[in-house]
């Protein structure tokens, strides 16, 4: 039987500690979960969503602040989709959780081109049915399993292939402007994921859209990325901390920053190269379980 993961067993804590730490950090830094939210998780059966739930299972019966979660998977029609897998888990978890079926897959295979990528026209498809059932259910926040590596793939993917420099936020109002959309997992490295689901034995359900996909662009980013920590450890942290400390004065972007104000004698002058003046914010260090949501 699957193991309640408000209460990991010994053997799991030191590969769940660090993802508790991390999701925690996240919650506070950027105030995803308050007092009296309904938070909808989305689980799509892999291992970040699985591992997401596991997390705020943990945090609901720890934090200060009172919070319900609605687990919601969709059956998006792909063929041999195992439709019992994630009723049985949630189930003995013991967690309230909705099931929606909604056959998009026939939609992607038929409108995307052979060769072309469907990870666009899918997520677009199942973000409104996810958006329309948050509505229904009075979910406040609705919270994705993007975690550390998909947000820097993301920003290289758009810097490579969009010249943009853009990420994937933490915490974003969702499109149609009636929900926030959180990612807790921000902060959390998926070689960490993967151990913590590995010890799990989470029944993981594979995608046969997104996940069967060997010319994507991201794969190749993400492969990129996982060499570069190989090389360099703490590199991935240090470009997501990056993302955290921001001088838009020593960029390009007009809209951002109006270069063309400045006169001879600035009011400031430069400070792009002065000592550090940012607060202290290193990630991940010293945080105590009891402030998580404080």
């Amino acid at each position: 039987m699957t193991q309640p993961a408000s209460s990991p067993p010994a053997d799991l804590s030191r590969l769940f500690s660090p993802i508790v730490k991390g999701v925690g950090q996240a919650i506070g830094d950027y105030r995803m979960i308050e007092d009296g939210d309904r938070v909808m998780v989305c689980l799509s059966g892999g291992k970040d969503s699985y591992t997401l739930l596991d997390v705020l299972l943990h945090l609901q019966k720890r934090a200060p602040v009172d919070f319900e979660l609605v687990a919601v998977n969709l059956d998006q029609g792909q063929p041999g989709f195992p439709k019992d897998v994630l009723p049985r888990h949630l189930k003995e978890l013991g967690v309230r959780f909705d099931a929606l079926a909604e056959d998009t897959y026939s939609v992607v295979k038929e409108k995307t081109p052979e060769g072309k990528t469907t990870c666009a026209l899918c997520s677009r498809l199942r973000r409104g049915i996810l958006y329309g059932h948050a509505r229904t259910i009075g979910a406040t926040k609705i919270a994705l399993g993007h975690h550390r590596d998909d947000i820097l793939e993301t920003l290289f993917m758009n810097l490579f292939f969009g010249a943009r420099l853009k990420a994937m936020p933490p915490k974003l109002q969702s499109d149609d402007g009636t929900n926030v959309v959180i990612r807790p997992l921000a902060y959390v490295a998926e070689a960490d994921i993967i151990r913590y689901a590995q010890a799990r034995a989470f029944p993981i359900i594979p995608c046969n859209l997104c996940g069967s996909q060997e010319n994507l662009q991201r794969k190749v980013v993400g492969e990129m990325l996982e060499g570069w920590e190989r090389e360099h450890p703490g590199r991935l942290n240090n470009i997501l901390r990056a993302l955290t400390r921001v001088t838009p004065s020593h960029l390009l972007d007009r809209d951002l920053f109006d270069f063309a104000a400045l006169s001879v004698t600035p009011a400031e002058g430069d400070r792009g190269f002065d000592t550090e003046s940012y607060p202290e914010r290193e990630f991940l260090n010293g945080l105590e379980e009891l402030s998580l949501l404080g």
